[in-house]
Order: C-alpha cells, then sequence, then structure tokens
C-alpha cells in the first residue's frame, strides 16, 4: 500500500442506481488504499461495500460533508488497473452505474466484504501414509480394475482431482471413487494449487484440411497484438479444432485463455472437450455454479493459476493475470446480450477488452451476425470462411415440406412422420426443434371464444400437463386448470397451437418401442437432468429429440441423421426487422445437427409458405448469401448495422404514466439539436408484463457518438425531472429485443 499523506480523496463506486463515485478521506492512522481495492464506507444511513476508482488530491464536496471509509477489506488489488478500465469504458457506454456494474460481476462473497483467502482445490487422496499404502489396499477384498488404477494413480501422483481421474480413466470416477469412499480407501482433501503449472497435451491434435490449416495460419501469425477475426465456418466445418490448437499455442508461452459460450447448456460439454485435450488447468464461469465454485473460480483465473476461463456472457469481466487470447463461440447469438439490467453484450465487451489488452479475439459461428459480418466485409475485422465439414460428413441435404398439402397431427405432418419411422428403422437418431416449450399456446372456450389469459400481462396462458397447470411464460404466473368456461360455463375447452409438451406425447405413443427425450426449460430445471438426457443421447440408441434452441446450439450429436423443424413461419412475418436473421441462424444452427458423421443427414422444413422468397434463398443458396441479402435490404432501409440505436423503455402500474414520461424525455431529446431519428413514443410490443404497462421510444443515428451524448444528457435530465419519478426506466444501448 501507499503511505498515506494527505490531504488525499478517494473516489468510491458504490452500488448506486445515481451514475457518480462519491468521494470519501481515507481513514485515519491507516495506509492510503490502493485503486481496485474493496472498501466499506458509510453510505446514506447504511455501510455499504465500495470500490476505489480514483485517489485524488483534490475534492468539490465541501471538507465538513466528507466522510472516512470504514474500512480497508484488501491487501492487493481486488481489479488491476486494466480490469477497472474495461468496467468504466462499459459503464460509459452502457449507460450503466458504475458501482452496480462493478457489484454485479464479481463474486457474492466478495460484494458481501468477505475477506479474501488462497484458492485450493478438492482433491482425493489414499487414506493412509505412503508407508502402510500397499497393506491397507490389499487388505480390502474385491478391488475391482478400476478401482485398483485410482489407487496407483494416486500413489503415484498424490491428490488428483475428480476431472483429472476421469480424464486418466477415460470414463467417468465419480462411481468409482464413491465406492472406494465407502471402503475408506479414499479421503476428500483441500490442498493449495500450484501457480506455475505447465499445460500439456494430453491427447494429439486433429489433422486440418486446407481451409482449417489456412485458418490456423493467419490466426497464429496474429497472437501477439490485437486483431479481430470472424472465423465463418459451415456447422461441423472443424472451428473447434481451429480454436484448440490456437490454444496451445497460447498455453505454450504460458498465458491464459477466454472462452465464451451463449449458454450453460454448452459450458460442461465445452469443459469436456478442452479437458480431453489439455492437461491444464481450466475454471468455468456460468449461472448453474454454487458461489464458493464462482469465487473459487474467479480468484483462480486472477492469481495466473486458471490456465483456461470457460463462461457465458458474464465471463466476460473475469480476472486474468496474463491473459493472451479471448475466443467469442457462437458469437452471434442473442444470449451474449444481457437483457435486464446491465445491458451489455458480452461479445462487444470481449473485442473491447481484447484490444485494450493488445491480444487476439476470434469470433467464430456457422451463422454469425449481421453486425460481425458487416464488420468483416468492410474490413475492420478479418474474415475466415471455412467451406466444407471436417473428415468425412457431408452437409444435410434441406427440403422443404408443404403443410396445406397433407394432414398433420400435433403440429408433425404425415410425410414427416413416416422419414421418423424410416430413421428409427434404420437405428438412427431423429431431432426435432420447436421454440415452444409446453403443450399448448393457447386454452379457447370453444362455444363462446373466451381464452385464458394471464391479468398481469395480457397474454394467453401456456398449458402445461405434466403437471397439469396453466403457466404465464412471462411472468410465472401459474394456476389449475379450468373445468368449464368462466363466461359460458361450458365445459368445450380446447387448446390451439402446439409445444414440445404435446408434440413429445403424441410420437411416444406413436413410437412406444423409442425412447422420445425432450429438452427445454420444463425437463432440464433439475440438477443433472440435462447431463442424463445427453448421456442417453451420447449412448447412440434410436430415439427422437424433441426441444426448443437449447437442442440447437452447438451439440454433437453423430447418430442424428434426421431433423425436422416443425413451424419455420414464425420469424417470416414479424415486425421485428431481425426476425428474418434470427429465423435464417436459428434454423440453420438446428440443421447443422444433422449428418455429422459418417451417415449423411436430411433436413425437412415444415411450412405453410414454402415458396416464401427468404425461405428459396436459406435453404437454395444457404445462410452466407441469404445474410448478405438481408444487408443489402438493411442498407437500403437504414437499419442496424447501418445505423446506431438506443431504445429508451418506461414502465409503471399505470397505464397513462410511461407515453407521458416518454413524451417529456422526446421533448428534452429534441431540444439537444443533434440529427437522430426517432420512433414512439409508443406502446411497446409487449404493452404489459407483471402488472406493468410498457412504452418505448427508439432513437437512431449514424454516429455512435450523437446517442452517447443523448443518453448522458437524458440521464441528467431524469435526474432531476419529478416525472421519472413515477415510472421504471432503462436505457438500452444497441439493443436487440424491441419487446
Amino acid at each position: 500500500m501507499l503511505t498515506s499523506a494527505p490531504p488525499f480523496y478517494l473516489q468510491v463506486a458504490v452500488p448506486s442506481p445515481l451514475h457518480r463515485s462519491f468521494d470519501y478521506l481515507p481513514a485515519t492512522e491507516q495506509p492510503l488504499p490502493e485503486l481496485g481495492m474493496r472498501v466499506l464506507v458509510p453510505f446514506g444511513r447504511s455501510t455499504v461495500v465500495g470500490i476505489i476508482v480514483d485517489v485524488r488530491s483534490t475534492t468539490e464536496i465541501a471538507a465538513d460533508k466528507l466522510r472516512p471509509i470504514a474500512q480497508v477489506l484488501d491487501e492487493i488489488p481486488l481489479f488491476n488497473a486494466a480490469l477497472l478500465a474495461l468496467y468504466r469504458w462499459a459503464s460509459s457506454y452502457y449507460l450503466f452505474p458504475l458501482g452496480m456494474a462493478l457489484q454485479t460481476s464479481i463474486p457474492k462473497a466478495l460484494r458481501e466484504g468477505k475477506a479474501l483467502s488462497p484458492p485450493t482445490r478438492q482433491v482425493w487422496q489414499l487414506t493412509l501414509a505412503n508407508t502402510e499404502q500397499e497393506t491397507a489396499v490389499t487388505s480390502v477384498p474385491k478391488l475391482g480394475a478400476n478401482q485398483q488404477r485410482i489407487v496407483d494413480l494416486l500413489r503415484l501422483q498424490g491428490g488428483l482431482s475428480t476431472r483429472e481421474l476421469s480424464a486418466l480413466l477415460g470414463k467417468s470416477a465419480t462411481p468409482i471413487l464413491e465406492s472406494l469412499l465407502a471402503k475408506h480407501v479414499v479421503q476428500k482433501a483441500s490442498e493449495d494449487l500450484p501457480t506455475n503449472r505447465d499445460a500439456q497435451l494430453a491427447q494429439p491434435a486433429l489433422p486440418l484440411n486446407g481451409e482449417q490449416q489456412q485458418a490456423f495460419v493467419h490466426l497464429q501469425q496474429h497472437l501477439h497484438h490485437f486483431h479481430c477475426c470472424l472465423l465463418e465456418g459451415i456447422t461441423g466445418s472443424g472451428k473447434t479444432e481451429v480454436y484448440l490448437q490456437l490454444i496451445w499455442q497460447v498455453l505454450s508461452a504460458g498465458k491464459q485463455v477466454l472462452v465464451l459460450v451463449p449458454e450453460i447448456t454448452l459450458t460442461p460439454q465445452t469443459i469436456e472437450r478442452f479437458a480431453s485435450r489439455f492437461h491444464a488447468r481450466i475454471v468455468a464461469f456460468h449461472s448453474g455454479l454454487t458461489d464458493k465454485q464462482r469465487l473459487q473460480g474467479w480468484l483462480e483465473a486472477a492469481t495466473g493459476i486458471a490456465q483456461i476461463i470457460i463462461g457465458t456472457r458474464s465471463a466476460v469481466f473475469t480476472p486474468a493475470a496474463n491473459l493472451g487470447l479471448i475466443v467469442v463461440d457462437e458469437e452471434h447469438d442473442d444470449s451474449y446480450k444481457q437483457q435486464e439490467g446491465f445491458r451489455y453484450s458480452g461479445r462487444d465487451v470481449a473485442i473491447y477488452r481484447a484490444n485494450q489488452l493488445q491480444i487476439p479475439v476470434v469470433l467464430g459461428s456457422a451463422t454469425p451476425s449481421l453486425e460481425s459480418l458487416q464488420n468483416a466485409l468492410s474490413g475492420r475485422y478479418h474474415l475466415l470462411t471455412l467451406s466444407a465439414r471436417a473428415g468425412h460428413a457431408q452437409s444435410p441435404q434441406i427440403s422443404t415440406l408443404d403443410m396445406k398439402l397433407q394432414p398433420s397431427y400435433a403440429g408433425i405432418a404425415q410425410g414427416l412422420q413416416q422419414k421418423i419411422s424410416d430413421a428409427l428403422g434404420a437405428n438412427q437418431q431423429v431431432l426435432l426443434f420447436l421454440n415452444r416449450r409446453g403443450f399448448a399456446p393457447m386454452l379457447q372456450c370453444e362455444s363462446c371464444g373466451w381464452v385464458a389469459e394471464c391479468l398481469r400481462c395480457e397474454r394467453s396462458y401456456t398449458l402445461h400437463q405434466y403437471p397439469a397447470a396453466l403457466r404465464c411464460h412471462h411472468c410465472d404466473a401459474h394456476k389449475p386448470l379450468p373445468r368449464q368456461c368462466p363466461l359460458c360455463h361450458s365445459e368445450q375447452l380446447n387448446t390451439q397451437g402446439t409445444g414440445t409438451e404435446q408434440i413429445a406425447s403424441y410420437l411416444q405413443s406413436q413410437f412406444p418401442d423409442y425412447p422420445v427425450l425432450r429438452i427445454d426449460r420444463d425437463t432440464t430445471r433439475g440438477a443433472n437432468q440435462l447431463d442424463s438426457i445427453l448421456q442417453q443421447i451420447h449412448s447412440g440408441i434410436p430415439c427422437i429429440l424433441v426441444g426448443t434452441q437449447m437442442l440447437a446450439k452447438g451439440h454433437h450429436f453423430p447418430k442424428v441423421t434426421l431433423v425436422g423443424i416443425v413451424d419455420a413461419d414464425s420469424g417470416l412475418f414479424s415486425a421485428d426487422f431481425r426476425a428474418q436473421e434470427n429465423l435464417g441462424q436459428q434454423l440453420m444452427q438446428v440443421a447443422g445437427r444433422a449428418g455429422r458423421s459418417e451417415h449423411a443427414g436430411q433436413v425437412i422444413v415444415q411450412s405453410y409458405y414454402p415458396q416464401h422468397p427468404a425461405l428459396l434463398q436459406l435453404i437454395q443458396h444457404g445462410y452466407g448469401a441469404f445474410a448478405r441479402q438481408l444487408l443489402q435490404e438493411r442498407q437500403q432501409g437504414q437499419l442496424p448495422p447501418f445505423t446506431y440505436s438506443l431504445l429508451l423503455r418506461a414502465e409503471s402500474p399505470q397505464r397513462a404514466e410511461p407515453l407521458q414520461f416518454l413524451r417529456d424525455a422526446l421533448s428534452h431529446v429534441q431540444a439537444q439539436g443533434l440529427p437522430l431519428q426517432h420512433f414512439g413514443p409508443m406502446p411497446s410490443p409487449f404493452g404489459k408484463r407483471a402488472g406493468l404497462y410498457r412504452g418505448q421510444l427508439l432513437l437512431q443515428s449514424s454516429r455512435r457518438l450523437h446517442l452517447q451524448k443523448l443518453g448522458a444528457a437524458l440521464i441528467q435530465h431524469f435526474n432531476t425531472s419529478k416525472i421519472s419519478r413515477k415510472v421504471r426506466w432503462t436505457l438500452d444501448v444497441d439493443p436487440t429485443d424491441f419487446n
């Protein structure tokens, strides 16, 4: 720490909705804390944990109004200068208070002011000292081959984690360790983590084809400076193998790697893939971790113990001692954009962080976002293309099925059902995609037309059968199934539409000899539920997979040869200008699950509009041509990525107040005299949610700087405006969700 020499003033970011930091005096007779340290400070009538973001020799606050900090919580800074600068930029760009941005991204224990302790890891050890091990083990009856193998490994290498033992065995070590624990042969222990461990290859790299080799060589040449590269590779083209070989170059140089994935469901799969390739310390960050696990990984990354950091969008803010590469897999995915609170884009923050640290960043996708594609085509990013599947796998054949020409049952056309029967008969697997969970999206009275509707959202309830209930997928309200119509008392209540639950139930009745595995949010809530389902799929048994977008993202199912898109029409006629882009990405990502091994793949797209120009362009010419056509349309319409957007939202229990607030905001916007367009004020497409009425004002400009200035001016105005106290308002920079 620095030696205190008054007068010094500490600027502290606290978890407050106010867009400013606060000045404090150093604690008397204590060393002056450094930037990035946590401090306990009085704030209002309470005491809160804040982060020191500046040390100044002057202050604009009167001396008699300044209070000293209560306590310095750290001996070394929690955030280094680079990480603090990253948070400052993100706070400024996304118009979100710095103190809240810092607090939302760090582990709970650190937010609560708990002391830091050196990171440890849980390992397995033999129960007795080395001199007694031989006798102890041989005295236990019926020690199986795998059990003996674990005992030998622990005797030879000392403490090993469950993941390390599983990698060495080539199978899960968990049940074997549990049996050895029951026999008192092994025990759990904690040990300090080594800080200077060299990464090693656990498996040799796979051979690269020509395009993969070109991509790898190009990326290898740019490992020592900032270089943003878009790796556009069709599904199954081997993008991950390019990542792995590039990562090995970075690990060999003693540096760390950050890998971002869009969904929690992909994190275990990605970790398994990396752990099988590298003997390296890997930590994961996602919403499924306990507070203790998150803190452990955070500390390992910050101290350099962790060599590979894998996580969802919030992992982009993970501290790293010596970061050398960032990979953003499935960079197009909307999950990278936080839709509540701190509304940042994990992908865009990753690019800024790479530029800040002067390291390369690789954006990978089979279906790149139009923003990234335009940046690549304009030369801001470098574009690398993988146009063929790796190995001997062939791209699947895609065809449409006109739903007007044949009967359907539970959303499955007769022709698709026959294809399912053929695939199962050939001992193959089938995947059916519908991005709508539940049994049916609507329950309606056949006599009077009444619809079961959530009054808090003014949207129809979704009917679920297991357990039987009406559920609102927007506010999570639920109620029992009615036996009769509340208006006319008729018992003729029928469902409208189809969900994954209904499809799975119908197919199970049609194919009783085959498992029907449903993967959506309802079937994967519990711990290990998804892993259990994925294990059945990877066993290779003939089965039918029915699921939502959770099935579409990055999974490798070698036995899936038939993919059915149950409803491709929802994105063709939406008012959202991003709908066709999202449809194209979703359809091609799901289609990419078919034929990833030696068996040829087939994709059937069900549609009532099989001749729609967008659908034909996508199927006949692929996503690349489809996306470039959309870019031309966006440019003609002056829509993103050719303009920039700022979305102001407001909500209130009173119907009129959001629009009144937005009209006041528009007056202030127009008074700034900046060249921009506005759309609204108007009710949001999703006009009411959880009992709150909602409105929005969309602002667009050809320059980001104009919107940044405007956003700052609006925040200042709202801080003094009386009408802003009647609503809850948010600013969304670069919005992707307009509902």
